[in-house]
């Protein structure tokens, strides 16, 4: 069964044709990165106009590259929550007119549903499982019972772990992403130099809390600039970023053991974060747990995770019609009710 997928929750506009869930075809992305770099951050306005220059051009390369047509295609499976709203209009709008058009079934896909999914497609790993899903916008615990049976055992009360890495590195005068730029230049940094407070949560153990970190690292600059003080900008890029991965592996070991899990999985753009990989290895030997990774390509977004998990949406009998709509927020754990 071959499944097009469409993702433009963000600023990458992607399409992928992937087979039975786990052998991809073809996968393209068009990113407008550059661009969102002129103002450190993603521009809403901007990435949504992107996609709909873009949208036709991907898909189409997706179908040629998988060496198909719209007549091979089994479903199309596009992710409509969560995201930029506009972004991810235009992903929801060109599916439900290629579906409605070719008379292809379509099938909508939660975002963070399909990076958990970038694990089928890296590994032979299958549900039940405990996994830690870290991104730029989301920083949840989940347990994944069966590939459409999610259960949320811990979130963040604030900002999300690869929110705090960016902000922290544009504060620490970094390229954008910071967060990616903080992993490059922490290598050459000593992770011990700044002590930072570890966040307490009240109600639950497994709960994260990132804003209380990003804000003592932006007051370091800040009171150091002011004092006329020179940072070591490298050990405080260590310190920071061994701050945040201490807090996910602390909380993901806790409900992992609670749980009774002995099978951990990684997922979400900061998956690809060195320091977070290390850790979660080494926590995985220690405890002689399975350990399963994304590979680096399919750690940020891309549309053949939402290929994947599109593919064990519609078996399960998720479709919906041209009445589908896009949101900017959506639990995990909610399935799809067509209206």
């Amino acid at each position: 069964m071959k499944i097009l997928g469409i993702e433009s929750s963000c600023d990458e506009t992607a399409a992928a044709v992937v087979e039975d869930g786990r052998i991809v075809l073809s996968n393209v992305i068009a990113t407008s990165l550059e661009e969102h770099k002129l103002y450190g951050g993603v521009v809403p306005e901007i990435a949504s106009r992107r996609h709909a220059e873009s949208i036709s051009g991907v898909v189409k390369e997706a179908l040629v590259q998988a060496n198909c047509t719209m007549e091979d295609i089994d479903a199309v499976a596009v992710t409509y929550a969560p995201g930029l709203i506009g972004a991810l209009l235009v992903g929801v709008n060109f599916a439900k007119g290629l579906s409605l058009a070719s008379g292809t079934p379509l099938v909508p896909v939660h975002h963070i549903r399909g990076h958990i999914a970038s694990n089928y497609i890296s590994s032979n790993v299958k549900p039940p499982f405990l996994c830690l899903i870290v991104s730029g916008g989301h920083s949840h615990i989940v347990a994944v019972k069966d590939y459409t049976d999610f259960e949320i055992i811990g979130k963040t009360r604030d900002d999300a772990a690869g929110e705090a890495l960016d902000k922290a590195g544009r504060t620490m005068g970094l390229a954008y992403p910071g967060g990616v730029s903080i992993d490059k230049l922490s290598p050459e940094g000593d992770e011990n130099a700044f002590k930072f407070p570890t966040p307490k949560v009240t109600g639950s153990p497994y709960d994260f809390s990132f804003s209380g970190l990003k804000t003592c690292v932006i007051n370091t600059v800040h009171n150091a600039s002011q004092s006329g003080k020179t940072i070591n900008t490298a050990d405080l890029a260590a310190s920071f970023q061994k701050s945040v991965v201490d807090c996910l592996i602390k909380n993901l070991e806790k409900a992992a053991q609670d749980y009774g899990y002995s099978k951990i999985v990684i997922a979400g753009g900061v998956s690809a974060n060195s320091k977070l990989r290390a850790e979660a290895q080494s926590l995985c030997r220690r405890h002689k747990w399975e350990l399963h990774l994304p590979e680096l390509k399919y750690c940020g977004d891309n549309a053949a995770m939402i290929a994947s998990q599109g593919y064990y949406e519609f078996i399960s009998g998720v479709k919906s019609d041209e009445s589908l709509n896009a949101y900017a927020t959506m639990p995990i754990d909610k399935s799809y009710k067509s209206n």
